[in-house]
């Protein structure tokens, strides 16, 4: 048999319905179909999840332990699988010490330039880190951030220090530490803050080890007077002990993090940043733009540092070829949106010799605008030219065009979904009559009557990050689509500078809902207590029997339907609980029914079997509103923890369908969605505004462009290059203005060309 395609048989992980498929090898194929349709199932935790266990496999069992654990897969067997690289879009997260420098290892490069051709010479390589004590900042122990007080926070101003001027634990009227102050005898203790002098205030806030000479009696003789903030520094920031523990809560809401005042956020010490190349220290290197920090390396032209400078500019290149030149090398890891993360990951493949590996991408174009789509076209080119296979799960079309082999899947999601409903070449895709294929054939149009504003949101001289001091107009009571290339500065205007303006902002975003494992869809929307008493009342026993946290819950698994097994160093094991084979519940709870369901048939419903079963008109609005977001394929018992960051959102979305007169933000709400799911979401949106609020969307994508109201384009490019408003106005506008981005690739769209 032929060994040039992947062979996958009987796959029936999540809802995939007992699949066998033929993957070609050494091309790029992208899955497509409507979110839920069994995409990822079948190449996340089929295809990627078997590579990965089965190479851990081959490493000893010490090693093991220390790598991710993989379940085996739910699938027959699987031929001709080659090793996997996963790169999706998780958050490289990380602590504060982790960069993008650090991640991509430029870092280790630069050192190596500025020990070899650095002048004064300071050391070697391992002093340019700031995560070595040799070269680490001593005051910041290399964090280049401080945590201080919030002055404004921890005063009101307008009160004495007898009527509890100092907000901060401990310090309030009564409480033990406000002593220290009242009693010292520098100040009227019935004086307004307002009115202290500039001296006053400074002994208040920052004098340190002062004797004091004219106390009140209950000062202690020997005590020396301390100011608020080194006080509070002392006793709270830099102690680990059990009262920061006590007030850890209380405490965050007065401390600010601000950049070290001894190493000025460069994070090393006066000796490494003595250093220099070409006038320029380490830290100013990693500061600057990635394309500026590519023309500084280019000047460089000592013959020692020939090799580490060709190595640098190869490096810095993979960088710019992804579409990030806007970043700087000193970005935290933590603050990269997911789709950054996801082409950061890319960066140490680029230059990698490795052939025959399989690459497996989750949807790359998230966070990219249309310009950008192009070059990580090249990229998906590139990796497939050097001999491996690329594996795309993706719903933009610009990317659907470079596949060299479409596998389609439906035909709908969830239950209706699982099944592969195409495999072959885009143009047979074209015709083929699925939901795919049709929205490929379709030709956009521009909104044939937008609104008219009703008012206006005013934003003025704005200058956070790369914004360039914009002021501008917000229309109310419209859907205004803010645009833009990836780091052009809309997310620093809309979710950043926008809340500063209009505190009353509501942001609905990808972000994870602080839940449990045990937390689901029907605990979520609250209708799991009404569905309790139902059966409650049905079988005219106690309602909490039906919680699976409590006295109905199975004793084996506590109520999750599954049980964990650690085995030490080999994968932990999950399996369907033995007891209650998944159904969360004791057998006489299993008993009672409504309607001939028992409560474990209630939760492993989808949303759209849900709303055929239930009859009672409170549970049946709140699956109307989960259905018209168009998340019908998820099951309301299904774990809020495995949920994707654009199915929170839209979980989120659902939860304001009622609400009317709310300024809105949703920051690309497209993420995860399917073209024909996309239609769905306009129409929710449409109806929010309808409701009289205000819809301010962060989007790259052209059919939501195309539906908009009023546009906001931001740009001309990203990082220093971005920050000034491009355009303001209707679509068909932008479409012919000249200098945007975003104008020239509507007009493309609209045209068809």
């Amino acid at each position: 048999m032929s060994n040039d395609y992947i062979r996958v048989f009987g796959a029936r992980e999540r809802n995939l319905k007992n699949i066998d498929v033929e993957i070609p090898k050494k091309e790029i194929t992208v899955f497509t179909g409507v979110s839920g349709s069994g995409k990822s199932s079948l190449v996340f935790d089929t295809i990627a999840a078997e590579s990965q266990r089965q190479l851990n496999q081959t490493y000893t069992s010490f090693i093991r332990h220390r790598m991710p654990h993989y379940g085996k897969s739910d699938v027959d067997t699987i031929e001709n699988l080659s090793v996997a690289f996963i790169i999706n879009q998780k958050r490289i997260g990380g602590n504060a010490r982790s960069t993008v420098v650090t991640i991509t290892d430029i870092y280790s490069l630069l050192r190596l330039l500025f020990s070899r051709i650095g002048e004064p010479f300071v050391g070697y390589t391992e002093v340019f880190s700031f995560n070595n004590p040799a070269g680490m900042c001593s005051y910041c122990q290399g964090l280049g951030k401080i945590e201080t007080v919030d002055i404004e926070r921890l005063l009101d101003k307008n009160k004495s220090l007898n009527d509890g001027a100092i907000y901060f634990p401990t310090f309030e009227p009564g409480g033990w530490r406000l002593t220290r102050y009242i009693h010292s005898g520098f100040f009227d203790n019935n004086k307004i803050i307002q009115d202290y002098s500039t001296e006053e205030l400074e002994l208040l806030l920052y004098a340190d080890g002062i004797k004091v000479k004219n106390p009140a009696p209950e000062w202690h003789k020997t005590s020396l007077y301390e100011g608020l903030i080194p006080r509070i520094e002392r006793s709270f920031l830099k102690k680990e002990d059990g009262e920061k523990v006590r007030y850890s809560k209380e405490i965050e809401r007065f401390i600010i993090k601000q950049d070290c005042p001894h190493c000025h956020g460069t994070r090393l010490s006066d000796k490494v940043l003595s250093c220099k190349v070409n006038g320029k220290n380490i830290a100013e290197c990693a500061d600057i733009q990635i394309n500026e920090l590519l023309k500084f390396i280019q000047s460089i032209k000592d013959p020692i540092a020939v090799t580490i400078v060709s190595e640098l500019l190869n490096r810095l290149q993979h960088i710019v070829s992804i579409g990030l030149d806007y970043l700087s090398l000193s970005r935290e890891t933590s603050t990269l949106s997911g789709g950054e993360s996801q082409r950061i990951k890319m960066v140490c493949q680029l230059g990698s010799s490795l052939t025959d590996l399989t690459y497996i991408f989750d949807e790359p174009s998230i966070g990219l605008h249309p310009h950008d789509i192009s070059k990580i076209n090249d990229l998906m080119k590139l990796l497939r030219d050097k001999g491996n296979t690329v594996l795309i799960v993706e719903h933009d079309p610009d990317m659907i065009k470079i596949a060299d082999h479409v596998i389609d899947m439906g035909p709908g999601a969830g239950t209706r979904g699982g099944e592969i409903i195409y495999q072959g070449n885009l143009q047979g895709l074209k015709t083929s009559d699925t939901l795919t294929g049709n929205y490929l054939s379709y030709r956009p149009k521009l909104k044939i009557d937008p609104r008219s504003p009703k008012g206006w949101l005013s934003i003025h001289n704005a200058t956070l990050h790369n914004l360039k001091n914009l002021s501008v107009e917000l229309p109310k009571g419209v859907m205004t689509v803010v645009t833009g290339v990836a780091g052009s500065g809309k997310s620093t205007l809309i979710n950043q500078v926008l809340p500063h303006f209009y505190p009353e902002t509501v942001f609905i975003d990808q972000k994870g809902i602080q839940a449990s494992k045990r937390s689901n869809l029907a605990t979520f929307t609250n209708i799991f207590d009404i569905i309790r008493k139902l059966f409650a009342k049905s079988n005219g026993v106690s309602a909490s029997l039906f919680s699976f946290n409590s006295q109905g819950a199975c004793p084996v698994c506590k109520g999750l339907g599954v049980t964990y097994t650690d085995l030490a160093f080999m994968d932990t094991i999950v399996t369907v609980c033995e007891e209650c084979h998944g159904n969360r519940y004791t057998d006489e709870v299993l008993a009672y029914k409504l309607r001939d369901k028992n409560i474990s048939d209630i939760l492993k419903m989808t949303v759209s079997d849900a709303l055929e079963f239930f009859q009672e008109r409170e549970i049946i609005k709140v699956l109307q509103r989960l259905s018209d977001v168009g998340i019908t394929y998820i099951s309301l018992g299904q774990p809020l923890n495995t949920l994707s960051g654009g199915e929170l959102q839209r979980i989120k979305l659902a939860t304001e369908l009622e609400n009317n007169g709310q300024i809105y933000v949703l920051d690309e709400p497209s993420t995860g969605l399917h073209m024909a799911d996309i239609k769905q979401l306009i129409g929710v949106m449409n109806r929010l505004v309808e409701q009289n609020s205000t819809l301010i969307v962060i989007e790259h994508n052209l059919d939501i462009i195309c539906q908009a109201d009023w546009i906001i384009d931001l740009g001309p490019y990203a990082g220093q290059n971005g920050g000034n408003i491009m355009f303001t106005g209707l679509p068909k506008d932008l479409m012919n203005f000249e200098d945007s981005l975003t104008g020239h690739h509507l007009r493309k769209y609209i045209m068809n060309i």
